[in-house]
């Protein structure tokens, strides 16, 4: 079944320009998902024949994505459109070339069409919804793989020159003091994408996921050296939140391992600070507001 699949895979992406980097970087994303879908499927238990649909989940995922940079030049849904609502009609068009059986044709349709959204609905089924995690914790895995891999030119649009001058935003920052994903509309600023990617490590859902992220330690080298650079920024600002974030996931609080914080991360964040000068309450730093103008204010910028 797996190489049938995989026959058509191949064939179908041979239609586009494998010399594209974004076209390579998809390719190598998409059988670095379904790899890790089989190994977070395995580690859950599940039987062969699930082992084998959410391998095929994770390697459908993103098959929109190729036409998407056809169409548009670009992997921004907000520039273009639903990658995953093209790659839901790239498997109507391509019907039978992957899944014959009804139900695991509708399972791997909602994967695929559900595996980028910010949240799962809740009318699937338990079985729609196993399937679904599944393929969205494997794809947050690679991602990060992807960010600690690639050039920040293929991944955030910005020239490594300007990686040094980049920005995170108010919006990025206070999500990642509310220990969560970034929706779209969070990243206005050139480095909240990567500041996104640190985030998918807060919502893994299964135990599977979080050892695979884990035993590769693509979480820590892109903290140390993201996109193979120097994490030194000219903006104090900015440098002070990337140290912040830094300080937390690479600290005892945080184990990917676990999928737990072991001490109150607002606590660990705001010791980044020098409280001797600026009373601190963490109380008062649930949604990140009061820290932002907390720290705006000491460093008077």
């Amino acid at each position: 079944m797996r190489q049938s699949c995989l026959d058509a895979f191949n064939s179908y992406v041979a239609r586009y320009d494998a010399s594209d980097e974004r076209i390579a970087l998809k390719v190598e994303h998409t059988y670095e998902v379904a790899e890790l879908c089989d190994e977070i499927a395995r580690g859950e238990g599940l039987p062969p024949a699930d082992v084998d649909l959410a391998w095929l989940c994770g390697l459908l995922h993103d098959i929109g994505r190729f036409e998407q940079l056809r169409q548009w030049g670009t992997f921004s849904d907000a520039d273009s459109c639903s990658h995953a609502a093209l790659g839901i009609q790239v498997l109507k068009d391509e019907t039978g070339s992957f899944a014959g059986d009804p139900e695991w044709a509708r399972i791997i349709e909602r994967a695929v069409a559900l595996h980028s959204d910010f949240r799962l609905p809740s009318d699937l089924s338990a079985r729609e919804r196993l399937f679904c995690t599944i393929t969205r914790d494997a794809d947050k895995v690679d991602i990060l793989r992807v960010f600690n891999q690639s050039s920040c030119e293929a991944v955030l649009g910005i020239d490594p020159s300007e990686f040094s001058r980049g920005e995170i935003s108010d919006v990025a920052f206070e999500a990642f003091g509310e220990r969560r994903c970034l929706a779209r509309d969070e990243r206005p600023g050139s480095l909240d994408g990567l500041v996104g990617a640190v985030c998918l490590a807060f919502e893994l859902e299964l135990p599977a996921s979080r050892k695979a992220l884990g035993d590769r330690g693509y979480l820590q080298a892109l903290l140390r050296e993201p996109f193979g650079l120097s994490p030194h920024f000219e903006s104090e600002l900015t440098q002070y939140r990337w140290d912040a974030i830094c300080d937390v996931m690479q600290g005892p609080a945080f184990d990917s391992r676990l999928g737990i914080e072991s001490e109150d991360p607002h606590m660990r964040l705001m010791s980044r600070l020098d409280r001797s000068e600026v009373e601190f309450d963490s109380g008062a730093y649930v949604d990140g507001a009061a820290y932002l103008d907390a720290l705006i204010n000491r460093y008077d910028v």
